[in-house]
């Protein structure tokens, strides 16, 4: 790789540091599954109309496809694996789970994720608003009753990270 087209650029990713040489124009997911190998965030879309590679930066919700690594220059990043807490799910996950909420699986990490940051945002007040603000994440199983249960579980239960 020619460095000097490259920017250095370090990312802290579910509590690990790594320090990369990226090209400008790599979109934060191709460093994730490229770079890093972590697959767990999916490639949908890549046009950011479907929610697949959402992950969470520095307690944001994000589309990682729509946003460039280097713009991401130490920044906090967590992806499907990092949200459990070693063999402890998140109450997202075990929620998933108990609430059936998948069919093929491809959209739930993406799922996931956004549900995190979506409670961390407080907005959300009514099942109507946690639809809307999941809207960005689409299940083409039609899962999507499952998934809205499960996030109104979470809340419901006092959710506080």
């Amino acid at each position: 790789m020619d460095t000097k087209k490259t920017h250095s650029t370090t990312l802290k990713v579910n509590g690990e540091a790594y320090n990369l040489q990226l090209m400008p124009w790599v979109s934060l997911l191709d460093v994730l599954r490229e770079e890093i190998h972590l697959t767990g965030t999916k490639k949908g879309c890549d046009h950011g109309q479907c929610g697949a590679c959402t992950v969470i930066a520095d307690g944001k919700r994000i589309l990682s496809c729509l946003t460039l690594g280097v713009m991401k220059d130490g920044s906090e990043i967590t992806t499907i694996e990092g949200v459990a807490d070693g063999e402890n799910l998140h109450p997202v996950q075990r929620a998933f789970i108990e609430h059936d909420a998948f069919q093929c699986g491809y959209c739930t990490p993406g799922q996931i994720c956004s549900a995190i940051g979506m409670l961390k945002e407080g907005k959300a007040k009514t099942r109507e608003d946690v639809q809307e603000l999941m809207s960005g994440n689409l299940c083409r199983c039609g899962a999507n009753r499952g998934i809205i249960d499960a996030i109104m579980e979470v809340k419901e239960g006092g959710y506080h990270e």
